[in-house]
């Protein structure tokens, strides 16, 4: 059944997924090309996760963090990707009411952390860059743990005040989610009423992350561009330059499509458009990280040929 009778009105049980297209063919099309993508994002992100494990020369902070972004991005994806999938097979894709509220959840949880992730990446190379004479007292393992902690906690946090106004919202019957996953703006759409102050709560939230993360980010690399600059020698500016790189890649990659998303305004507003940036970000993004990091980090390259060589030459 898809809803049941509650007084006047008629609480929702499941959803319908619209999905990206109706198109058969290229609901195939779309169905061959983002399998691919998920398999390369689970194997991109596991590798890396191992390779930081198993390498020795990448006990380092920075590779701390990244390893726990490779695990947010396939969780991320994961919460997202296999559905979309069979959204491509089948005629109606349903959710469950409380498996779309877990859906949400697991979406706002693990996009705030990767936000505080790519935020205490920007500190570690701050202090790597301006002072590294105190690095290892300001990157120790216990800091670095306590910001994996802060990270985590204020994703739950978000993914709460997501959950409260979630279960605020009351949908009259209306059950056709016009996305891919259970994004909370198309769920206010279908909904006949909802609580403002607990949906201000979760925009204020969520907001907040996005804007204090982004501050540290801006701070940090505006502190080291102003060292680069001081910097004397033309190989050493290159060479701290080139150790932020990547991470910029994926700052750049990141705020630049969540901020066009949720700071779009209201007027220009479009389902459709959201739906394809949505890809992006949630299916395309977890999968190029890895690749990022893999290619424009030489350390990591170094490490993966020295853990093949062993492998291969023991």
């Amino acid at each position: 059944m898809d809803s049941l009778g509650d007084g006047n009105h008629t609480a929702v049980t499941e959803f319908i997924l619209v999905g990206l297209t109706h198109d058969p063919v290229l609901r195939v099309f779309l169905f061959i090309i983002i399998l691919c993508i998920y398999l390369v994002t689970i194997c991109g992100n596991l590798c890396t996760i191992l390779l930081i494990r198993v390498s020795t020369q990448l006990h380092h902070p920075m590779y701390f963090f990244l390893s726990h972004l490779a695990f947010a991005d396939m969780i991320f994806s994961s919460s997202v990707t296999p559905n979309m999938l069979v959204n491509f097979l089948v005629d109606k894709n349903r959710i469950s009411y409380h498996g779309c509220c877990i859906q949400l959840d697991t979406v706002v949880l693990f996009g705030a952390v990767e936000c505080f992730l790519l935020a205490a990446m920007a500190y570690d190379r701050f202090v790597a860059i301006c002072n590294p004479l105190l690095y290892s007292t300001k990157m120790s393992t216990q800091v670095c743990v306590q910001l994996l902690i802060v990270a985590y906690t204020c994703g739950c946090f978000n993914a709460s005040s997501y959950t409260v106004s979630f279960f605020s919202l009351v949908f009259c019957g209306h059950n056709t989610v016009n996305h891919f996953f259970c994004d909370f703006a198309p769920l206010r759409e279908i909904a006949c009423s909802e609580d403002s102050v607990l949906i201000l709560l979760s925009t204020c939230t969520a907001g907040f992350i996005l804007l204090f993360t982004v501050i540290v980010i801006a701070v940090s690399y505006i502190y080291i561009l102003i060292t680069i600059l001081k910097m004397r020698s033309t190989e050493g500016r290159h060479k701290a330059f080139s150790t932020c790189t990547s991470h910029l890649t994926a700052v750049a990659l990141w705020y630049g499509t969540v901020m066009f998303i949720y700071l779009m305004p209201k007027s220009s507003y479009s389902t459709d458009q959201n739906k394809v940036i949505s890809v992006f970000y949630m299916v395309v993004i977890p999968m190029l990280n890895p690749l990022i990091y893999s290619l424009r980090n030489n350390e990591i390259k170094g490490a993966l040929k020295k853990e093949l060589g062993r492998k291969m030459f023991p």
